[in-house]
């Protein structure tokens, strides 16, 4: 699975979203390292496993594995603090003068720079809606030195892939045009790379046990 596998995958009304994706990919305002992350981050936080498979497998490469870590590190607890915060920031009252009680160490124990894991974070609380979050990630990475632009990209990379596993959550795997080496489960549990025509013959009236009479011939 990769990226390009991803955008064969998008239907023709989602031709944007393909578009996007390919030209982020490479954007050049953001290091290899943070528009990696980014992406990694953004695919775990869609919740859409065959994404993440795949922004894993086109963009981990380019992380090391400590900053691979931070990334999924980032997702993790921004799962948890997006929660918290957006709660407590909508009802207000006496709730954001409470001590939170969670444990929040990797935001300051991270493999990577503070700069880059709350670039992260941020791109993640884009997507999960906390706006108490949003502004407390970009005051840090401006204050870390980076620019508007790159604040955009980040967001902008974790748009485009909210909507590519959005998108394909809708999508039967069955009716779209995978490439032939691939069957994809859209719970992620599942992407085999399959190619029937190159197993041995059997014997006439022979069959694999391990074979489903009812899987489709490719």
């Amino acid at each position: 699975m990769s990226l390009e596998n991803l955008k064969i995958a998008l239907p023709d009304y989602a031709k944007d979203i393909r578009l996007n994706l390919g030209s982020l990919a490479t954007d050049p305002s953001l290091s290899n390292e943070q528009r990696a992350g980014t992406f990694v981050a953004s695919a775990i936080a869609s919740r859409n496993a065959t994404v993440t498979d795949a922004i894993i497998a086109e963009f981990g490469g380019q992380l090391s594995p400590d900053a691979l870590t931070a990334a999924r590190a980032a997702a993790a607890i921004m799962a948890m603090n997006n929660v918290y915060y957006r709660f407590t920031h909508l009802v207000g009252g006496d709730y954001p003068n409470m001590p939170a009680k969670l444990r929040m160490n990797v935001m300051a124990r991270s493999d990577v720079d503070k700069a880059t894991f709350e670039l992260w974070s941020l791109a993640v609380s884009a997507i999960n809606g906390c706006g108490m979050c949003m502004e407390s990630h970009e005051h840090a990475v401006r204050q870390h030195g980076l620019t508007a632009e790159q604040v955009q990209t980040a967001v902008r990379i974790a748009a485009v892939v909210h909507a590519v596993a959005a998108t394909l959550d809708a999508e039967d795997p069955s009716t779209r045009g995978w490439p032939p080496d691939y069957r994809v489960s859209m719970t992620g549990l599942a992407s085999a790379a399959t190619q029937t025509s190159r197993q041995p013959a059997l014997p006439a009236g022979k069959r694999r046990d391990h074979q489903r009479t009812d899987r489709p011939v490719a």
